[in-house]
Order: C-alpha cells, then sequence, then structure tokens
C-alpha cells in the first residue's frame, strides 16, 4: 500500500501524542518537490545513528527530550525547542525520554 501525505493547504496534527506515542511509529506527514515534513517518535533510549540530509532541515521537540550530537555540539532539545541544521550537518539523535519530533526538510529537485 502507498504512502499517504497530506497535501499542500490540508490541516496537518501535530499536537502531543501524549498516550498514544507508544502507538505511533515515525511517519512522513507531507512530500512536495521542495519539502517534507516528517513526525519521529523515539523510545526513551532509542537512538537514531549519525546521518546526514542533502537539505537544510529544522528539527523541533514536540513533547519529552532528546539529545542531539554533531561534531560541534551536544545539545538537550525539550519539547517547545527547534534547531535548524545547514545541509550536509552530521547529526544524532538519543531519547532521553519519549519523544515526539516534527522535522522539516527543504529537498532539492
Amino acid at each position: 500500500m502507498a504512502l499517504v501525505h497530506a497535501q499542500p493547504l490540508d490541516v496537518i496534527s501535530v499536537r502531543p501524542l501524549a498516550a498514544r506515542m507508544g502507538e505511533v511509529k515515525t511517519h512522513s506527514l507531507l512530500k512536495t518537490d521542495k519539502l517534507q515534513l516528517m513526525r519521529v517518535v523515539l523510545a526513551a533510549g532509542q537512538t537514531m545513528p549519525e546521518h546526514h540530509v542533502s537539505g537544510e532541515i529544522t528539527i523541533q521537540c514536540l513533547e519529552g527530550e532528546v539529545l542531539i550530537s554533531t561534531p560541534r555540539l551536544h545539545q538537550p532539545l525539550a519539547a517547545g525547542n527547534l534547531m535548524a541544521f545547514p545541509a550536509n550537518e552530521p547529526h544524532a539523535l538519543q531519547a532521553r525520554s519519549d519523544a515526539s519530533l516534527l522535522v522539516t526538510i527543504l529537498l532539492h529537485p
């Protein structure tokens, strides 16, 4: 089955998952030629190994807390905080608690 994405002008909920966090997996919310939005869900202690994205990105913590590591810093990111990353910036994530993130990626056609 094909993944169903929202379309431009659709309203997309990014409300906290709260008690449903354990039921929801990481998924793409919207994808156009130039933009992708993803909800990343990590259980406490779960990691996302170091990787990079060819476009600029933002990571907004919707709930919980993650530790973001780059070659230059180790930065906790808690609910309500957002970080922007330049293109190709290596980064890794580790959930300090159950966490839900909104990731915005600028895509290159």
